[in-house]
């Protein structure tokens, strides 16, 4: 009875109740400094922590396009280059409105800074801050997101 039990839990029960995983694309925005590539983390808007500018696929643009318009919006990214394939991805959960976690796969594709803006549209709403790939992995909370930043 318990290995019938285990089996409908295991292909029946848990697939209806665990959601899907969604997809985002994010902006690995870098820069070379005095001291060596620099990478831009931002704040997150509800808990302020240090994340990547990334955002929800947007219809008309490709991915590698949708995450320079997030660099846009949410860092003030103005010129940039981004590479077309991306350098990797993590997994996290986000807490949506209600706060349901869905699960989410990140594409995250490389962004060669040339020039911030002072004004962009949440500039009031972030902070961003330029550090090293290595400060960047002690600073972000996801275990994937810290392992491709310390590859860089």
């Amino acid at each position: 009875m318990t290995s019938a039990f285990k089996k409908a839990w295991a292909e029946v029960v848990q697939p209806m109740i665990s959601r899907p995983r969604r997809l985002q694309v994010a902006a690995l925005c870098c820069r070379e400094g005095d001291k060596g590539a620099k990478v831009l983390l931002i704040t997150s808007r509800d808990t302020g922590r240090w994340i990547l500018p990334k955002g929800w696929p947007i219809d008309g643009l490709t991915a590698p396009d949708a995450a320079l318009q997030e660099a846009w919006e949410e860092a003030g990214v103005k010129k940039a280059r981004i590479r077309r394939k991306p350098v990797g991805s993590y997994e996290y959960d986000k807490r949506l409105e209600g706060g349901v976690p869905v699960p989410v796969d990140v594409k995250v594709y490389r962004v060669d800074v040339d020039k911030l803006a002072d004004t962009y549209p949440e500039a009031d709403e972030r902070r961003r801050r330029w550090v090293s790939p290595q400060e960047a992995a002690e600073l972000v909370d996801e275990d994937s997101l810290k392992t491709l930043l310390r590859q860089m």
